[in-house]
């Protein structure tokens, strides 16, 4: 079953609220990011979740051992058992993912995905991030980095809706656009 994103952001904003409380908003989301990544990588075990006839309380006991192995906190782990056993363990990608966002806005951040021909260095992360930042008013950009063997060089970073292309594809589009208008 396909996630409802309106679902997720509901379950999503229950753990936030209740992670803010106990200071925990940061861990939780590292937590639920291990445990949304675990049952989308095991076909088996999000079939096994995903089955009708499977109850509610083996469905919260298969994830309360998986939170134990994965050592998640008790918050966490509690919360994996709750959306087990209400049969949204297909959900968990989107609830991890609307938590991210929470948390994002939350600290005043934005997350750009960039893409680009080779590896970014550290201190060209880190000089990305700031220019990035600098050119949204001072928000705090966090990079997240995709190679893309694709790009000649430079790099692509979306930010939401806002797409800032620096790469040499890009460039060369540009001048050739120019050429043909005359």
């Amino acid at each position: 079953m396909r996630a409802s994103p309106a679902v997720a952001k509901s379950y999503a904003k229950a753990l936030f609220e209740l992670a803010s409380e106990r200071n925990q908003a940061e861990p939780i989301e590292a937590e639920l990011q291990r445990a949304a990544a675990l049952v989308a990588g095991d076909g088996e075990l999000a079939a096994v979740f995903a089955r009708p006839w499977v109850s509610p309380a083996a469905r919260r006991k298969l994830a309360d051992e998986i939170g134990q192995r994965l050592e998640l906190s008790r918050l966490a782990r509690d919360f994996f058992d709750l959306v087990a056993a209400h049969g949204r363990a297909d959900h968990l990608g989107a609830i991890a993912e609307a938590y991210r966002a929470m948390l994002d806005a939350a600290r005043g951040r934005v997350r750009a995905r960039v893409r680009s021909a080779v590896p970014l260095t550290e201190a060209d992360r880190a000089a990305l991030a700031q220019r990035l930042g600098r050119a949204l008013g001072g928000t705090q950009v966090v990079v997240e980095e995709i190679v893309d063997k694709n790009l000649l060089g430079g790099f692509v970073a979306e930010i939401g809706s806002l797409v800032v292309d620096g790469s040499l594809d890009g460039q060369l589009a540009r001048i050739r656009e120019r050429l043909a208008k005359g």
